[in-house]
C-alpha cells in the first residue's frame, strides 16, 4: 500500500459539501466511488478539512492509501476520467507514509468575493451580491484589528471541534476592490466553523456603516455573537490553498490541538 496526496478543485454548488454524509451527494462520496471503480476495492479518502454545501475549492487536499504500481500520472488520469465536470484533479503524487492531509496542514488560505450590484449569470453562482455602497477604508481598518492571534469565538457559528479551542492566528485578512468586485483573502493556521464567512459578514457590516473597528475589537474581547455579524452565504467562498511543511509530519498525539483542521 502506498500513500497518495491529491489536490482537487470543485464547484461546491453541485454538492452537499465535502464530507461524506447520509442522503447527500458530497465531493468525498463521488471521489471515493470513482476510486473504488479504478482500484476494485473500497478506498477511504481523508480531506484537509470540510467545506460546507455551496462552498467552492481551488486547492482542496486529500490523501488515500492504495496498492497502485503504474505511477502517479496514470492514477491521476484514471481518477479524473470518471469524475463529473464539477470536480477537477489538479495534481496527484506519492506522499510519505506519515503525511496526513488534515493533521499535517499548517495553514489555509480562503478567498471570498462580494459583487456590488446585480451580477451576470456567469458571476452570480460565485459571489455574494450586495446593493449598498461599501466604505473600503473602514473595512481595511477593521480587518487590521482582526489580524493576529485572537479568540475568534464571536466570529464562529458553533463550538470548536475536537477540543481545539477558539483561538486562531489570522495571519492575513486583505480587502481589495476592482470595479464592482470586492475580494477578501484570509489566511490562518486554521479556521473555526463558518469563521471566514462571519469575518466577511462583519467587514461588510462595517463597510455599510452598521459596525465600526472599535466594535469589532470589543467583540474579539467579549466573544459575544451578535445579529449584526451575518454569516455570509456560501457561494462566495473558495478554499484556495492548504499549506504544509516541506515534508509530511505525523498526526498530533491524542488531545493535541490541530487548528488547521477546522472548517470555515
Amino acid at each position: 500500500m502506498s500513500r497518495w496526496k491529491c489536490v482537487c478543485a470543485y464547484d461546491g454548488g453541485a454538492f452537499a459539501g465535502w464530507q461524506s454524509q447520509p442522503g447527500g451527494r458530497s465531493v468525498q462520496d463521488v471521489i471515493e466511488a470513482r476510486l473504488r471503480e479504478v482500484l476494485g476495492a473500497p478506498v477511504r479518502v481523508h480531506g484537509s478539512g470540510r467545506t460546507d454545501a455551496g462552498v467552492h475549492a481551488a486547492g482542496q487536499v486529500f490523501h488515500f492509501d492504495a496498492a497502485w504500481t503504474h505511477g502517479a500520472t496514470r492514477l491521476a488520469a484514471a481518477l479524473a476520467a470518471g469524475l463529473p465536470a464539477t470536480i477537477q484533479i489538479v495534481g496527484l503524487r506519492p506522499a510519505a507514509p506519515t503525511f496526513h492531509a488534515r493533521f499535517s496542514a499548517v495553514g489555509k488560505v480562503y478567498r471570498y468575493r462580494v459583487h456590488l450590484g446585480d451580477a451576470d449569470p456567469f458571476t452570480r453562482p460565485f459571489v455574494w451580491m450586495r446593493f449598498h455602497p461599501l466604505d473600503l477604508a473602514a473595512m481595511a481598518a477593521a480587518a487590521a484589528v482582526l489580524q493576529g492571534r485572537h479568540d475568534f469565538r464571536a466570529f464562529s457559528a458553533g463550538p470548536a471541534e475536537e477540543g481545539g479551542g477558539t483561538v486562531r492566528d489570522l495571519r492575513r485578512l486583505d480587502v481589495v476592490r476592482r470595479g464592482r468586485s470586492v475580494t477578501f483573502t484570509a489566511e490562518a493556521d486554521g479556521f473555526l466553523y463558518k469563521m471566514v464567512r462571519r469575518l466577511v459578514g462583519a467587514l461588510v457590516a462595517v463597510g455599510e456603516g452598521r459596525l465600526d473597528a472599535a466594535r469589532i475589537a470589543s467583540l474579539l474581547l467579549s466573544g459575544e455573537r451578535i445579529a449584526a455579524v451575518q454569516t455570509a452565504p456560501p457561494q462566495g467562498l473558495c478554499l484556495l490553498r492548504v499549506r504544509y511543511r516541506r515534508r509530511g509530519i505525523a498526526p498530533p498525539a491524542a488531545g493535541r490541538s490541530a487548528p488547521a483542521n477546522s472548517v470555515a
